[in-house]
């Protein structure tokens, strides 16, 4: 291919191919997500079996993501001083624990272990994940990241629709205790496949060793804030995941039209099944829309960071475009196809702002970075999951907060349409590493 021109679908398996290290990073991958997939599903149908609230789900979701906006600062620290890979695979065998103990919540009285223990695994994953995205710079070249990414994104998406589809079958069938022991032995795995990487990390070599009382020194953490509000650039592309955080609200929506609206009536299900059906069903469309996105989208795009700007603000109006269908369809085939629609944009979105991200900023400040961006992230999201969980127990119909939802989508769309201008005059040059500091 060209530098700055479209991929093919040779590119992905190249990758996979010729890239051990990241061949491994994406096998435990698969192995973790496919995981979580199947155990968010039992979570929720177990969450309104013994609240039967709306807004036990968004609570739920707010402790899944919030602890990580007030963690971020101390786990990109970790991740800039560490091994990365050696705290990725810390946090798998710790969640794997966590995990293991959701066994023990049996009845609504014991509802408040569970939050606990999502708190516990937000944790975690607050580490893990910056780690992951800083990662993936140290074994994919400028070129090959937008395919990784891609890869990784459709992943992802695979997992999420199978994993979700899976584990209402496994719930129904087998019960959510089942669902949980899988999900521990998936981290389990994930952990095993990343001790066998071979990577280098060279900001582990060029810092002083890490002591515990570190955690207290704010030094880092201030540094990090001056790298990044000194560019404009990479203060835009930290943002954009927080306005993709708007969508936030499809983890209260989705559960909720499933339920209640767009039950699996299959012959043979009974209530309770057929709602949990249909919420794997539509959770697995979103599955299915994150997957295709991506592909397609960095196949148009290439490595070239202006088709990738570009890309920003064409997924952000899919993704308000399939909610605000979604406010309208009156069946169940329908509702996945505007819930495909919309996450096929949000996905978009995330894989070239990632791309872009990990190409503007230094490998020694990376973790802090993607930290930051992730906690936008997470603030975004939860506040927007929360709002939409107490709007449906304060009388709201569902198919209002999905309108409200697509109408919010256009807000990232306009700031980003309007920041365009930094990039101004910069054309569509391939990626390229960022300048180092002599």
């Amino acid at each position: 291919m060209r530098d700055n021109g479209p991929l093919t679908f040779s590119a992905y398996s190249d990758l996979l191919r010729e890239n051990r290290n990241f061949r491994l990073l994406w096998f435990a991958q698969i192995v973790s997500e496919l995981g979580d997939g199947l155990y968010t599903v039992a979570i929720y149908s177990l969450l309104l079996e013994f609240t039967g609230s709306a807004a036990s789900i968004a609570l739920a979701y707010v402790l899944q993501v919030l602890p990580q906006f007030f963690v971020a600062p101390s786990a990109g620290v970790l991740n800039d001083r560490l091994s990365r890979r050696r705290i990725m695979i810390f946090a798998d065998w710790a969640r794997a624990l966590i995990v293991t103990g959701m066994l023990l919540v049996r009845t609504p009285s014991a509802i408040w272990f569970l939050y606990v223990l999502l708190v516990l695994l937000t944790i975690l994953w607050a580490l893990f994940e910056p780690g992951r995205n800083a990662l993936v710079p140290l074994i994919a070249g400028p070129k090959q990241r937008i395919v990784a990414n891609s890869l990784s994104s459709a992943t992802w998406s695979f997992n999420l629709a199978i994993g979700s589809a899976l584990g209402g079958l496994m719930a129904a069938i087998f019960g959510r205790e089942t669902v949980f022991i899988v999900n521990t032995l998936t981290f389990a795995a994930s952990a095993l496949l990343l001790r066998r990487m071979r990577v280098e990390e060279p900001h582990v070599e060029k810092t002083a060793p890490f002591r515990a009382r570190d955690l207290a020194d704010f030094t880092p953490i201030i540094e990090g804030v001056r790298y990044v509000r000194g560019d404009a650039r990479m203060l835009a592309l930290l943002f954009v995941k927080c306005g993709l955080g708007l969508m936030g609200a499809n983890w209260v929506i989705l559960p909720l039209l499933g339920v209640r609206v767009f039950p699996a009536n299959l012959a043979g299900l009974d209530a309770t099944a057929a709602g949990v059906l249909g919420m794997s069903l539509l959770m697995g469309s979103r599955g299915i829309g994150s997957l295709a996105g991506p592909l397609i989208g960095g196949l148009l795009a290439g490595p070239s960071p202006g088709r990738m700007r570009q890309g920003i603000l064409y997924g952000f109006l899919l993704a308000a475009a399939g909610y605000l269908a979604l406010a309208g369809t009156p069946n169940l085939p329908l509702a996945c196809l505007a819930v495909a629609l919309a996450h096929a944009g949000g996905a978009t979105v995330w894989v070239f702002s990632t791309t872009l991200l990990q190409g503007q900023t230094e490998d020694r400040f990376r973790g802090r970075v993607f930290s930051a961006e992730s906690a936008l992230h997470m603030l975004g999201t939860s506040a927007a999951s929360y709002a939409a969980g107490l709007a449906v127990d304060l009388g709201a119909a569902v198919r209002a907060v999905a309108l409200a939802t697509g109408a919010a989508m256009l807000i990232p769309l306009a700031a980003g349409a309007l920041l365009q201008r930094l990039w101004r005059g910069d054309g569509t040059a391939p990626l390229e590493e960022p300048l180092q500091p002599s």
